[in-house]
């Protein structure tokens, strides 16, 4: 497994419109190849929005970053202050603790 963490700043975009554009484009999202999955992260208070990737390995990433997808998140114009970055998951504690985190309301 891979992780890969992208944040921004919303420019422009109040924060319901934002998370109403989430609710559609989850499900581009869900069959991205590769893609276990994706939390979306949302801080209004802060202005800080983005995504906690995880991928089946490093390659699904790459293959990701390099994708139109992608690119349309970085050319967003209403996205300000974009990173991204990626982090090799440790194997064994990881198997133990994974798939506990129920999805929040």
């Amino acid at each position: 497994m891979h992780v890969q963490i992208v944040n921004f700043n919303l420019r422009d975009l109040s924060d319901g419109d934002y998370r109403k554009a989430c609710d559609g484009l989850a499900p581009i999202f869900a069959d991205v190849p590769g893609l276990i999955s994706k939390v979306w992260l949302a801080d209004e208070a802060a202005n800080t929005y983005g995504g906690v990737y995880t991928w089946t390995d490093r390659a699904a990433m790459e293959t990701f970053a390099s994708s139109d997808l992608f690119k349309g998140i970085v050319a967003n114009r209403n996205f300000a202050n974009i990173t991204s970055r990626d982090f090799s998951v440790l194997a064994g504690p990881t198997a133990v603790t994974q798939a506990r985190i129920p999805a929040a309301a």
